[in-house]
């Protein structure tokens, strides 16, 4: 077993209540996320961290695995880092070493992920040279950005940037959809990142992530127009 896909998922939400379960299009949230993973063949390597016992019912419907988060992990100031690190040492056994590699972080927040993305991070584990900690996904965006500087004054982010979209050079977006973390790196540095990352970009609406009441909203516009038009989402 190489990677172990964790699914963060808390009770406490202060803009949507009980945001993970959250009803869209008819489903609980966090049941898109558990439905990519198990057709991406990792259901047997998945586990949900929660310290909620409806979302934890949720999961057993799914008859993935659950972990409970220590108390001291439920809080909305509590790092991704920290639930991971406590899920690894769960799912490992407190006195063994971890017998995973790698952690891959799968936010129920980005329910258009499909399963042929998630299968493709966790390929990239395979075919990555040892430089690299952690792949992340990112958004390709060629917008153009304005601020206001130190002196207040409204200017371009960068000023010599064509006017033309399509002759600006894209900039990433990090879009927390999915994160594959070398175990090793995680524990050394205690960050998701490691010290070193890859972006790699997948399809903006893959990358959607819901943390208003309107999210959820425009989500289930998406999906209605993606399988109106037959895009294979959730292949």
């Amino acid at each position: 077993m190489k990677v172990l896909a964790v699914v963060p998922a808390r009770g406490g939400s202060k803009r949507i209540p009980l945001k993970n379960i959250a009803p869209l299009a008819g489903k609980p949230l966090l049941a898109y996320t558990l439905e990519a993973i198990r057709d991406a063949g990792l259901f047997d390597n998945a586990v949900v961290s929660t310290d909620d016992a409806k979302i934890a019912g949720v999961a057993a419907d799914f008859g993935i695995s659950c972990i409970e988060r220590p108390s001291e992990l439920g809080g909305d100031s509590v790092s991704t880092e920290a639930v991971l690190l406590d899920a690894i040492k769960q799912w490992c056994g407190k006195d063994s070493e971890p017998s995973v590699e790698w952690v891959m972080t799968l936010p129920p927040t980005s329910p258009l992920r499909s399963a042929k993305t998630i299968r493709l991070f966790a390929s990239m584990v395979d075919s990555d040279n040892i430089a690299t900690d952690c792949f992340m996904s990112v958004t390709e965006d060629r917008g153009d950005y304005w601020r206001f500087n130190d002196k207040g004054v409204f200017c371009r982010l960068f000023p010599d940037a064509p006017r033309r979209q399509q002759d600006r050079m894209p900039l990433f977006e990090e879009n927390s959809a999915i994160y594959v973390t070398r175990v090793a790196a995680l524990q050394l540095t205690g960050s998701i990142l490691g010290e070193s990352v890859k972006g790699v970009p997948i399809q903006k609406f893959e990358g959607f992530d819901i943390n208003d009441p309107e999210d959820l909203l425009i989500a289930s516009a998406l999906m209605q127009q993606l399988q109106t038009k037959k895009t294979a989402v959730f292949d």
